[in-house]
């Protein structure tokens, strides 16, 4: 028998979730399985800095009866569970026992089974349920005069307190404002461009808006299209969708997330096999088609079209450019932009795309920030994990606020548009200064010069 290996020196690779087995449900074997990962992490601990998970579980390891994972009582596992926000960082960049290693250690997919097991036992509360529906928050979006009235209600000190005591929505977090006019109703139609396709990209777009586009800021969206329109790329918004099922997925609520799939991917692989490339602007939204639900449904051809069919905007935009097919006339520059790269683009293992581009723009000096802000989806808003997402995203926001090429920033900037704003109340909260946050999208748009 060969002695196991210390740590592994082949790529990781994803086992599909087993989802409809009745065996996944089993919270018995579902702690036997958390029991032995969690034994190997103790013994390891690369992960402590990542998340509040993993030094929750050192915690109830050193302070139990034995030092070890057999003094832990079982039922603070829930503990460990909670904390998970499932950014799969600790899978994708620091475990060193992921498989093909014999040790086959899962971690992020081990806490989804068990927050599945939760959900199925009528665990989790009516405040996550609602927070985690997107499409029912935004149904109100685009019209004026309730959203002035939803917006203007939800700033006031006696509407936060009730969303503190009803859905445990922290009332100090930073909530997002609904939109005057969705993104699928403003977008406007693509000039009749000549496709190109390029050896490495197709030479037609269809947009999956998301929820936090369509719903709260379309401006990112709409300026996707204008950076699109500049480089001559003609567009479609893709006919119709719903939520991509990452807020469900967090909770653990698979048949939800099978709903959104059901909605969703006949929609979408239509595109695919037309040729489309599909770009959404929100990388939680992107990971979900590209890694999630092809791990749900790994014999599923369509899902697994959509997968290939699936780019994040600057994956897209910097094979553009590999293909000579990217305009570089940046006419403004950007001065000092601190970046962050957010957990779920860094998994998607596209390299730092977005980053290559922003160093195109002339004038502009670049600073890439990688560690979590700490948002993390609903987990960033709730009141019991609202301070502990602030503490977790601390390091990172004093990093962006001292850029090299001195001073603070011009911009902040982060793919991820929550948690962009997560960083920028951390400056607020920390008095890092007042630079002013945009997207990256708009960020290009702006180097380009468009209005």
């Amino acid at each position: 028998m060969t002695a196991p290996r210390e740590g592994n020196l082949e790529a990781p690779t994803r086992h599909p979730i087993d989802w409809k087995n009745p065996q996944f449900y089993d919270e018995e074997a579902a702690f036997t399985e958390l029991e032995r990962i969690f034994d190997i992490c103790h013994g390891c601990r690369r992960c402590v800095s990542l998340c509040a998970s993993f030094p929750t579980l050192f915690d109830l390891i050193d302070e139990g009866k034995t030092g070890e994972v057999d003094g832990v009582d079982k039922k603070d596992y829930w503990n460990v569970v909670d904390q998970c926000y499932l950014c799969d960082l600790c899978f994708m960049t620091k475990c060193p026992y992921v498989p093909p290693h014999e040790w086959n250690v899962d971690y992020p997919h081990t806490m989804l089974r068990a927050k599945a097991i939760k959900f199925k036992k009528g665990e989790v509360g009516f405040g996550e349920k609602f927070l985690s529906s997107t499409d029912v928050h935004g149904q109100f979006a685009g019209i004026p005069i309730v959203v002035q009235i939803a917006n203007a209600v939800n700033q006031t000190k006696p509407a936060r307190a009730a969303m503190e005591n009803v859905l445990n929505v922290d009332r100090n977090a930073w909530l997002p404002a609904l939109a005057t006019r969705k993104f699928r109703s403003a977008a406007p139609q693509s000039e009749d461009f000549t496709i190109k396709d390029g050896l490495k990209t197709p030479g037609k777009v269809a947009i999956f808006s998301t929820c936090f586009v369509n719903y709260n800021e379309p401006g990112i969206g709409l300026d996707l299209l204008k950076v699109l329109a500049h480089n001559e790329v003609p567009y479609v918004l893709v006919s119709k969708e719903k939520c991509c099922g990452m807020p469900k997925l967090e909770l653990g609520d698979l048949d939800s997330v099978n709903r959104a799939k059901e909605a969703n991917i006949p929609v979408l692989v239509d595109y695919a096999k037309r040729g489309y490339a599909i770009l959404s602007a929100v990388p939680s939204c992107t990971l979900m088609f590209k890694q999630e639900l092809p791990l749900m449904y790994p014999d599923d051809p369509d899902v697994q079209a959509v997968k290939e069919a699936m780019w994040d905007p600057f994956e897209y935009l910097m094979a553009r450019k590999r293909d000579g097919l990217l305009k570089t006339d940046f006419s403004q520059p950007l001065g000092k932009v601190s970046y962050h790269v957010p957990c779920h683009s860094r998994v998607q293992n596209i390299g730092k795309k977005t980053e290559e581009m922003l160093k195109m723009v002339p004038g502009t000096f670049v600073q890439t920030n990688e560690r979590c802000s700490g948002h993390a989806g609903t987990y960033g808003v709730k009141k019991r994990t609202h301070e502990i997402a602030m503490k977790i995203g601390k390091p990172l926001f004093k990093r962006m606020a001292e850029h090299p090429e001195g001073g603070q920033p011009d911009y902040i900037s982060s793919d991820c548009p929550l948690g962009g704003h997560h960083i920028n109340q951390g400056f607020d909260r920390n008095s890092l200064g007042t630079p002013k946050l945009e997207h990256p999208l708009s960020l290009v748009r702006i180097a380009y010069g468009l209005k």
